[in-house]
């Protein structure tokens, strides 16, 4: 993905952020030469086993190397039987964003654009293949989503279900080898003007863009 340096995370907690806040991932993989790319979208936490420190330094390649991720699909998505463990596969993220129109701007000329959010991550896949590896996977899934989006719902009592269900499931261990967030927030635009468009934001029904606008009040 191709980042221009004012696009990049203020922080180095903001793409750890958005994978947390976004998780419906979209799974990227090449089917060979003569077929096109595959792509599933799927549920994707960080592994709650595997030490991650968002704020530790890391490479320029991104912040969150080294860090260990969990996702699953169905078997009989034909993605899954051409993932190969030792693999390399990128998941990509997306956070809030809006179209921004330049009557926000109040000048002339002026052109519209799109404030988005973003985060690329490569990594190496890890195929998990027993029943208990996989139902693992689906608790801890359940647990995280609960905790950030849920009612904190009891799976006790569904545990068994889970049991007859985990076979159709294909589980996997992701090991992040680089990573790029993009943060398109109007940095390029006076401040002035940036503070038009957050505030247009701000004020909208639309979720996505008062996010955005939470967003643009944390730039430096």
């Amino acid at each position: 993905m191709f980042v221009p340096s004012f696009y990049r995370e203020p922080e180095s907690s903001w793409m750890a952020e958005l994978i947390r806040g976004n998780p419906l991932a979209l799974a990227v993989t090449s089917a060979g030469p003569d077929s096109g790319p595959l792509a599933t979208h799927l549920p994707v936490i960080f592994d709650p086993e595997a030490a991650f420190d968002p704020q530790a330094p890391s490479d320029p390649d991104g912040r969150l190397v080294g860090a260990t991720l969990l996702g699953h699909m169905n078997r009989a998505n034909p993605h899954w039987a051409a993932l190969e463990s030792g693999g390399t596969v990128l998941l990509t993220f997306t956070g809030p964003h809006s179209y921004v129109s330049p009557t926000v701007y109040e000048v002339t000329p002026a052109a519209p654009t799109w404030n988005f959010t973003a985060v690329h991550v490569r990594g190496v896949v890890d195929k998990l293949e027993t029943a208990e590896q996989t139902l693992g996977v689906v608790q801890a899934t359940v647990r995280a989503f609960e905790d950030r989006f849920g009612t904190g719902w009891d799976m006790t009592d569904s545990l068994e279900y889970f049991r007859k269900i985990a076979p159709a499931v294909g589980a996997f261990r992701f090991t992040v080898t680089g990573a790029e967030g993009m943060f398109k927030l109007s940095q390029e635009q006076p401040g002035e003007v940036r503070a038009r468009v957050r505030d247009s934001f701000r004020h909208s029904a639309c979720t996505y863009r008062r996010e955005t606008a939470a967003l643009m009040d944390r730039l430096p």
